[in-house]
Parts: C-alpha cells; sequence; structure tokens
C-alpha cells in the first residue's frame, strides 16, 4: 500500500472518529489526548485538527 493511500485512509477513519485517526498515526501521545481534549469543547474542531496533524 502506498504512502498516499494509507494517508488517505486515515483522513476518512478522522473525518469519522478524529481521536481514532489521529491514535492511528500517533498513539497514546499528546497529539491524541489534544484532539480528545478538542473533541470535547466541539465537533468541528477536533475535526480540524486531526486533519492538521495528520497531513502535516
Amino acid at each position: 500500500m502506498s504512502e498516499s493511500t494509507a494517508t488517505c485512509i486515515d483522513i476518512l477513519i478522522a473525518i469519522i472518529l478524529p481521536p481514532l485517526g489521529v491514535f492511528l498515526k500517533f498513539g497514546c501521545k499528546v497529539e491524541f489526548w489534544l484532539c480528545l481534549l478538542l473533541i470535547f469543547f466541539g465537533y468541528v474542531s477536533g475535526l480540524f485538527y486531526a486533519l492538521y496533524a495528520i497531513t502535516k
């Protein structure tokens, strides 16, 4: 599987459940906990952060 296909799948997972997408990419590090915290404040903020974290 190529890198672009893996990134595309990660983005699709992040749209459905943003903390899961970040967890699959980074594990249980600061990025995951920040995304989870942002989800509690609002789905859109967590979604934007997850997409940013995965694509950076």
